[in-house]
């Protein structure tokens, strides 16, 4: 099942979902619970995955897309895994709107409450902007420490890449790169490949990774992913046993989909009271 059909199966309440139509076949899908981006269709083809068996309570993570990761990165003692960032309703604030070149924007918003104060005891403010491009997809995200004591945070882009087969696909701009294996004991490697293939259960944080990596799909679609202000890249498919082991992971869809995900995440972001960063990431669909 691709992800028009999953979308089109489960029937979203109007006030769930955000709808970014730049027209000839690009557009967005974002649903408020974690702002998550549901769907990247780019001139007719579908840039994402997204599980037919994805879970759409408002409670747990979307499984597939672009979740938000904020403002902690795995396991976490404060909460649950990855933070609360992809598990809360976040606010349209600027709905989507069509510049004159033709790309549309709209910008949603996360700030700190009850529930997230119980957890991790600070004041924030999240502003996070999708701009649809004729063959780009522009993200991101503006953290501000509203509180008067500092914060730590990590934060990542959960980027599910649609493949046309992951036994065809291959990850360029990581060689030489060190990276933390978290298949093989948290041990650390250093990358060999040129042109990474993926042949089993992944789970790496590459570590000062350049801005800019290729996720190559098939023999003519290759997808650029630049990164603004983040350091770490995480590459992640859960192959053909840990696929099954999650209730909300199609049995096969690892087979189609890659994880390349832009983050902070080997060393925190620090914000003293007051002050902002922003980060973000860019897709371009360079062939197809």
């Amino acid at each position: 099942m691709d992800v028009q059909q999953t979308l089109a199966t489960n029937r979203f309440p109007a006030d769930d979902i955000v709808v970014l139509e730049r027209g000839q076949g690009t557009c967005v899908v974002v649903h408020l619970h974690g702002a998550t981006v549901l769907s990247w269709t780019c001139q007719g083809q579908e840039q994402l995955f997204l599980s037919s068996k994805s879970v759409f309570d408002n409670k747990k993570a979307i499984r597939g897309g672009i979740p938000l990761v904020f403002p902690n990165f795995g396991p976490w003692s404060l909460g649950p895994q990855h933070g609360f960032a992809r598990i809360k309703r976040w606010t349209l604030t600027k709905p989507a709107t069509k510049q004159d070149s033709g790309d549309v924007t709209a910008t949603f918003l996360l700030e700190d409450d009850d529930e997230t104060r119980g957890m991790w005891d600070n004041r924030f403010r999240v502003e996070y902007t999708l701009t649809v491009k004729e063959t780009s997809l522009v993200s991101t995200m503006v953290i501000h420490n509203t509180g008067k004591q500092s914060f730590d945070f990590t934060c990542l882009f959960h980027n599910y890449f649609r493949v046309a087969n992951i036994n065809s696909a291959h990850l360029v701009g990581l060689k030489g790169l060190q990276y933390v294996d978290k298949v093989r004991d948290s041990k650390e490697f250093a990358e060999g490949n040129e042109a990474l293939a993926i042949d089993g259960n992944y789970d790496r944080v590459y570590k000062n990774s350049p801005d800019t990596v290729y996720i190559q799909s098939a023999q003519k679609k290759c997808v650029q992913l630049t990164a603004a202000n983040l350091t770490d890249t995480v590459v992640w498919n859960p192959w053909e046993k840990k696929a099954k082991e999650m209730g909300d992971f199609d049995d096969n869809g690892w087979r189609y989909m890659l994880c390349v995900e832009a983050g902070r995440v080997s060393s925190p972001f620090t914000l003293a009271a007051g002050e902002k960063t922003e980060c973000g990431q860019t897709f371009t669909v360079l062939s197809q």
